[in-house]
């Protein structure tokens, strides 16, 4: 019988099936795909999530089949023009502790899934949780196929679609008018594999980085819908030019959250990465955050003591993630303006002290 039943085979899900069978108890997840992938191209991970992939003994595997880039660089999307930078070298990475990494997420999620195959979780498909109920100090997730999974707690990593939060709070996703673009092409020759390069225009923005080892670009367009991608680039600087031909046209992806919520526990059952705090995309720390998620868990019922555990959880992870969600939803804001706005951006960002850290110490030194 298992101790932990984990809903949802995506990063989070693995994140957390992973962290607690390391920590040496049996676990099963469940996923309602028929097998298990990732959908999407790049991710970025900053060392608030490589601190904790290196103490699960993953980080080389990330690395090696990832990017380390040594800048992350904002330029106005309308000019091109340099508008500040963040240096993630070696000072950057004794700062904090860990390095910045770009992967592809389907290599981040099978290194995950490889990890929690050696580490003993039971990993089945086409299981749908359709509820879970808490009997008896035991928790049961019911699917769709009348097959019921017992643990002393399930936690609920079934993204931002989540049935199960449903369980706890009455909410939908919030659409923030924003859809993006994403796709990867050969590396081009010219292109500087040392910077993650983001391109702030009035109502959208533009994204490309190397991912593994510099094989690839990871391309990533956004821009307020509904409309067409050609048009909402259209005066651009060259850069974007060149790269909107090389995005997929067959999918897109509205940019959607759901508002922070100050309850992720019901009995024992848990919210776990998306599914307890969907994120916009503008710090990048969707996965990261989801990561953190597992890592706290895992500490936090290391004494086998789910009530107290859970409690503690909820009490410690609750207010970082709204931080980031509520700066996210600022940064996308700051990104997009246009006019006055956009003139006193560009100035701020260029006066920017290069040295300094303190829009980022909260977010990567926890």
């Amino acid at each position: 019988m298992s101790e932990v039943v984990v809903v949802g085979g995506g990063i989070g899900g693995l994140a957390a099936a992973l962290a607690q069978a390391r920590a040496g108890r049996a676990v099963r997840l469940l996923e309602r795909s028929a097998e298990f992938g990732e959908v999407g191209a790049g991710l970025q991970l900053g060392p608030n999530a490589t601190r904790v992939l290196a103490r699960w003994g993953l980080l080389d595997r990330v690395v090696a089949a990832g990017v380390l880039p040594r800048r992350l660089v904002f330029r106005d999307a309308l000019t091109g023009e340099l508008l500040t930078h963040l240096d993630l070298g070696e000072e950057f990475r004794e700062r904090y502790g860990a390095p910045y990494v770009v992967a592809h997420r389907s290599d981040l999620h099978a290194i995950l899934l490889e990890a929690c195959a050696e580490a003993g979780v039971e990993l089945l498909n086409g299981r749908h949780v359709e509820r879970v109920a808490t009997e008896g100090g035991r928790a049961r997730a019911y699917c769709a196929d009348g097959s019921v999974h017992e643990g002393s707690v399930v936690v609920a990593a079934d993204g931002l679609q989540s049935g199960l939060r449903a369980q706890l709070v009455d909410d939908q996703p919030h659409n923030s008018g924003f859809v993006a673009y994403r796709g990867t092409c050969p590396l081009p020759e010219d292109f500087n594999t040392d910077e993650v390069v983001a391109f702030l225009g009035p109502d959208c923005h533009f994204v490309q980085y190397a991912l593994r080892g510099g094989e690839l670009l990871n391309q990533v367009a956004v821009f307020r819908g509904p409309g067409e991608l050609e048009a909402a680039f259209d005066g651009c600087c060259d850069a974007i030019g060149k790269g909107l031909p090389h995005l997929w046209r067959d999918r897109h992806w509205p940019m959607l959250d759901r508002p922070p919520i100050g309850t992720w526990v019901r009995g024992r059952l848990a919210l776990l990465g998306d599914a307890a705090h969907p994120m916009l995309q503008y710090l990048a720390q969707g996965a990261c955050q989801a990561i953190e998620d597992a890592h706290a868990l895992a500490e936090q019922s290391a004494d086998g003591d789910w009530d107290r555990a859970l409690a503690a959880y909820q009490e410690v992870r609750v207010p970082r993630t709204a931080r980031v969600q509520d700066t996210a939803r600022l940064w996308g804001d700051i990104w997009h303006v246009d006019g006055v706005a956009r003139v006193l951006r560009n100035e701020l960002f260029r006066t920017r002290d290069l040295a300094s850290h303190d829009y980022v110490d909260w977010l990567y030194g926890v």
